[in-house]
């Protein structure tokens, strides 16, 4: 962790002993009651439950189980579900259902979270989603191949006292995902490999993050999770990079200090505005021992100026404050090879989908 500015407040990933202690958590014991309700979706909260897959057929997948729009805190509870499919045409469909509070309810013993008729509920390992909106439907059964994981806490702290945080647990890193999608009434069933990870926080990302890259995938024996995070420029810029690296289902690698990034073929995204990588590289290096995970951008699956989804008074005091939010998802090749020294000892690839999530003003 690096922070810019003398005068910038201080922002970290929890990992002191009082940390754990005021959490009620443990160092890498992760507990059902983690992945249930940790919010109560009142105003100051937001909290989400993600899944994504990318299967066997060509098709991509993503459900989004929300207890309010996260750029909008001050709402009370306003649940949500989202479905975004890729055909493997490469058609993309996407469906938005916002629900009555009435309709959601959450354990706080472990994930079972209902809105409506959607559910999304499981106990770390074996998960049940379904959600249906529009023209889509989907129901998914996913079963964990890696165990739980969280980087340290899982909470990023911020401010003198670490008043704010973001707090994210990956609940399967890697899973077997069987998959029924139905579009217009026609039902696909398939399988692949899939994710399911679950967030939440006290205040406004945007207030506390500028942009982050986030990935996950899977190539030969290995499951990789790898984020970078730039926080706003009240907390300095200070990065964190977040990275996990499973071989044949047992963690191999998830110190952060040990881990660099790199943004290569960078261009400026015509839509957005934004810079965006063609390629993320992180490099986990252990003595003589070397992990290079590698990103390479095929095509882009979504991308959303947040702006837009914004209506009326709240749009047009977005613009007098010139917010230009967005969130981009990206579909592409994951390579990662391993290194003795200079020797590759192995190298792998396969399909995988990340995204870049950028709040702030682009950076030079």
């Amino acid at each position: 962790m690096f922070r810019t500015s003398a005068a910038a407040l201080p922002a970290h990933l929890g990992d002191a002993p009082e940390d754990y202690a005021r959490l009620g958590i443990e160092p890498h014991a992760i507990k059902p009651f983690e992945d249930g309700a940790r919010t109560d979706g009142a105003p100051g909260t937001y909290e989400w439950w993600y899944f994504d897959a990318h299967l066997d057929d060509g098709a991509k997948l993503v459900v989004v189980f929300f207890t309010k729009e996260f750029t909008d805190l001050g709402k009370p509870l306003s649940p949500r579900v989202q479905i975004d499919l890729t055909l493997p045409d490469g058609t993309a469909l996407a469906e938005l259902a916002e629900l009555d509070p009435a309709a959601y309810s959450a354990s706080t013993e472990f994930c079972d979270v209902r809105i409506g008729d959607n559910v999304f509920t499981g106990n770390l390992h074996d998960y049940e989603i379904r959600a249906r909106s529009g023209d889509l439907a989907v129901d998914v059964r996913l079963t964990g191949q890696v165990p739980s994981w969280r980087p340290e806490t899982g909470y990023w702290l911020y401010g003198e006292h670490g008043e704010h945080h973001f707090a994210w647990l990956p609940s399967v890193p890697q899973g077997k995902a069987e998959v029924t999608y139905s579009v217009g009434g026609k039902s696909t069933t398939a399988s692949g490999v899939g994710y399911h990870d679950h967030n939440w926080g006290n205040e406004l990302m945007l207030k506390l993050m500028h942009h982050w890259y986030w990935a996950r995938g899977a190539a030969g024996p290995y499951s990789v999770i790898a984020s970078y995070i730039t926080a706003e420029k009240k907390y300095g810029y200070t990065t964190f990079p977040v990275f996990m690296l499973a071989r044949d289902g047992k963690l191999i690698a998830d110190e952060a200090a040990k881990v660099t990034f790199e943004e290569l073929g960078r261009y400026t995204d015509t839509d957005t505005g934004k810079p965006v990588a063609n390629v993320t590289r992180y490099t986990y290096t252990d003595g003589d021992e070397r992990y290079v995970v590698t990103f390479t951008r095929h095509s882009d699956l979504m991308g959303v100026k947040f702006i837009d989804e914004l209506k009326g008074p709240k749009k047009a005091a977005a613009k007098l404050a010139g917010f230009d939010g967005t969130y981009q998802r990206f579909a592409g090749e994951l390579r990662i090879e391993h290194y003795q020294g200079a020797q590759l000892v192995d190298s792998h690839t396969d399909d995988a989908l990340w995204e870049l999530m950028y709040f702030g003003k682009a950076l030079a």
